[in-house]
């Protein structure tokens, strides 16, 4: 079965009415399994892959997410752009809880994490460029639709994509802010980079569940679960509203992002 478009995040995220036509999808590939299988349907008149980040059961840690697996199975169904919900810290006032960020930069603080598709058995090193790590036609569509709806949200971010699973001591949220980072998150890196590799197109939709520690406040679940069950609804909204507005051929040259990669 063969797919347009691809959305990667958490198990609150899938709704069952969402799609038609729906098919659960095992999808093999050279770097194992998937985090699960991936449920596929019709959303908007098109065919769109949903496959749950950290396994629908949510057990799988995000050092552990196999992603060259999750981007690998979504290419092979076809998919070309794919959207990437998911929950954040802020690391600025003005960035508050239950609002929307397109992130459109990180900076990545992870280290033990594949980040590419190419590595000593390929025999070839991929220098892929993730200066501008989204794409921009897709974030273009999505944050019109997201400024029709009247939400609050914020049309740019950088991202710091921490290790995890622990959250960030005071100090290191501290180091972030002085960085120029404005929200805090796990998963990000290397799922951008690898789908940058895949040539697909890619955007992030992250949600603002907390400030942080950088605030008195301490993060705990209980918090960052509240908030994002609380803005499940819109970012469905944001994600069926944006498929069925997209042309059938992106403008951009995310499909091209391998030229000039290799020595």
């Amino acid at each position: 079965m063969q797919a347009e478009i691809g959305v990667i995040g958490g198990t609150g995220l899938y709704d069952p009415k969402l799609l038609t036509n729906v098919q659960e999808v095992s999808v093999e590939t050279p770097y194992g399994k998937p985090s699960d299988t991936i449920t596929v349907g019709e959303l908007g008149g098109k065919t769109v892959a949903f496959l749950p980040r950290h396994g629908k059961k949510h057990t799988i840690r995000p050092t552990d997410i196999n992603v060259r697996a999750n981007i690998f199975a979504l290419k092979k169904l076809g998919v070309k752009r794919i959207f990437a919900p998911s929950t954040v810290g802020s690391l600025r006032e003005e960035y508050q809880p239950g609002e929307i960020v397109f992130v459109d930069q990180f900076i990545d603080r992870t280290t033990r994490r594949e980040q590419s598709f190419y590595t000593v058995t390929e025999n070839k090193v991929c220098h892929i460029s993730v200066a501008e790590p989204m794409c921009p036609e897709l974030r273009k569509t999505i944050i019109s639709v997201a400024k029709g709806m009247g939400i609050k949200m914020h049309e740019t971010g950088t991202y710091v994509c921490i290790e995890g699973p622990r959250f960030s001591t005071k100090a290191e949220s501290r180091m972030y802010r002085q960085w120029g980072a404005d929200v805090v998150g796990m998963t990000l890196v290397p799922e951008c980079v690898l789908a940058r590799e895949a040539e697909i197109c890619y955007a992030s939709i992250s949600t603002v569940t907390d400030y942080d520690v950088w605030k008195d406040h301490v993060v705990s679940v209980d918090d960052v679960l509240t908030t994002m069950r609380k803005n499940i609804d819109i970012v469905k909204t944001i994600i069926a509203q944006t498929i069925a507005k997209l042309p059938s051929e992106c403008a951009c040259k995310c499909n091209e992002a391998l030229k000039g990669s290799f020595v």
